[in-house]
């Protein structure tokens, strides 16, 4: 989450030596204001790590016209019997979506609001842990009110 002029800047590398390996690698962005986000992604699987199942996915939402992201998810393989896959969306709230809400009595702030906390919570959703789900709801919910300028 980042609003404001805030910048945000994730750098990751996965390496897989050994065979049957896995990884999954899911990054959730919500930018509002001028902030600038980037992500840098690389997964290199090696000539020996046959097997490997890997996955990497940035996934952005923007919250105004002056947010910016740069994302390069990459995959170096050298192995030949693997699974890997790697993506990278950006976009902003599906209009549709907005206007279903709208149509059911929702006003325009409390809409967006839902459909950008919808799509962070998703992660915190995957959570096992009852104690730090519920920290990080709090958090996403504080940090909501700031990029969409009101409460959540």
């Amino acid at each position: 989450m980042a609003s404001g002029n805030q910048h945000v800047d994730h750098q990751t590398f996965v390496d897989h030596a050994q065979p049957r390996g896995t990884s999954r690698q899911l990054y959730k962005g919500v930018l509002g204001g001028r902030a600038k986000g980037v992500f840098n992604g690389r997964i290199l699987v090696r000539k020996d790590a046959q097997k490997t199942d890997s996955r990497q996915s940035n996934r952005n939402l923007l919250l105004s016209p002056d947010a910016l992201v740069d994302t390069r998810p990459q995959l170096e393989i050298h192995a030949d019997d693997v699974k890997c896959q790697h993506g990278a969306t950006i976009g902003q709230i599906d209009p549709m979506q907005l206007f279903y809400l709208r149509s059911r009595g929702l006003d325009e702030a409390v809409a967006r609001q839902a459909l950008t906390r919808a799509f962070a919570t998703d992660l915190i959703d995957r959570i096992h842990h009852p104690a730090l789900r519920d920290h990080l709801e709090d958090v996403l919910g504080k940090a909501l009110a700031t990029a969409t300028g009101g409460a959540t």
